[in-house]
């Protein structure tokens, strides 16, 4: 194998990932045949091809695959450096990769902006998606830290619990069951719900707490926005099992209210991980520190006994 550049690694590394030249291109602000140019020598530099093109997409090669992680790899270290130098220069700096779960994106922000102000020289890099979609990117170690209230079972990742995060019954405030005390599940099994899709991890624990009881719940959609579902809501489709904090800070909705139900709330925690024997940069290690002491700050505002008194 002949020598490479670490400006043709990342070229390809990001024609990879986006499994396009012309993004590539987009992304580094070079032009596309530059892009083909770099990754035609280094294709030649290696003496395998990289990508193979199927009709109009474009697809890694054995080779390419094994480069790709080796480039990750690469950039990876690198990134490392960099913010261990500016530790040891007394400075935090450098990119803070996190992934949070949709419904955790209703107090992150509350927690980012004190961490960014506290450390200037700090950027991050926030990806928000479903339960599904970060455990896809947990798996494929895509970001530093990854935070979701429903940690997967196994011994391949370190989990760490940091607030609480209760499930509770929301409905409009001129429902005829607010107010009132200690509702039964079979009474809320005969109200229309919206609940998020198959395979959240609300959906989960709300069917398992209606299964103990013996009884069905009564889906009536399915929505895959917490926003979504309140809107439906105030429109009259029907109740919802929610997080609390779709309630506050960013979600709050003066219009809606908790409900007093058997068997609610449902006692959850939200987590935060990576995967097991991930050595985290400088700048992820230190958010770690920084989330797990503010947590408990914020966890003081979720009263439960003011939750099933109402809002």
């Amino acid at each position: 194998m002949k020598p490479v550049t670490l400006h043709q690694l990342r070229v390809f590394e990001a024609a990879a990932r986006h499994n396009s030249f012309t993004r590539a291109a987009e992304e580094l602000y070079l032009t596309q045949p530059t892009v083909s140019i770099q990754v035609k020598q280094l294709t030649k530099a290696i003496g395998m091809p990289l990508f193979e093109q199927v009709g109009k997409k474009l697809f890694l090669t054995d080779a390419g695959r094994e480069l790709y992680a080796a480039s990750k790899d690469v950039f990876e270290r690198l990134s490392q450096l960099e913010m261990t130098m500016a530790d040891l220069q007394g400075m935090k700096q450098g990119t803070l990769r996190l992934a949070v779960i949709t419904t955790a994106n209703y107090f992150i922000p509350r927690l980012l902006g004190p961490f960014c102000q506290e450390y200037p020289g700090i950027n991050v890099s926030l990806q928000v998606t479903n339960h599904e979609g970060l455990l896809e990117r947990l798996s494929d170690n895509q970001d530093d830290l990854y935070i979701l209230s429903r940690a997967p079972s196994g011994k391949d990742y370190a989990a760490q619990p940091f607030l609480d995060n209760p499930l509770v019954v929301i409905a409009p405030i001129n429902h005829p069951l607010a107010g009132k005390k200690e509702i039964s599940i079979q009474r809320l099994a005969e109200e229309p719900l919206i609940m998020r899709e198959q395979g959240s991890g609300t959906r989960e624990a709300a069917e398992k707490l209606f299964e103990a009881a013996g009884v069905q719940m009564n889906v009536k959609l399915d929505l895959g926005s917490n926003e979504a579902i309140k809107q439906a809501i105030l429109g009259g489709l029907g109740l919802s099992i929610l997080s609390y904090h779709t309630l506050t800070s960013l979600g709050e909705t003066p219009m809606l209210t908790v409900l007093d139900v058997e068997g609610f709330p449902i006692h959850r925690q939200w987590h935060l991980m990576y995967p097991q024997g991930k050595q985290l940069s400088v700048v992820a290690a230190t958010f770690r520190d920084y989330l797990l002491a503010e947590s408990k700050k914020l966890g003081e505002d979720i009263n439960l006994d003011q939750v099933m008194r109402g809002r």
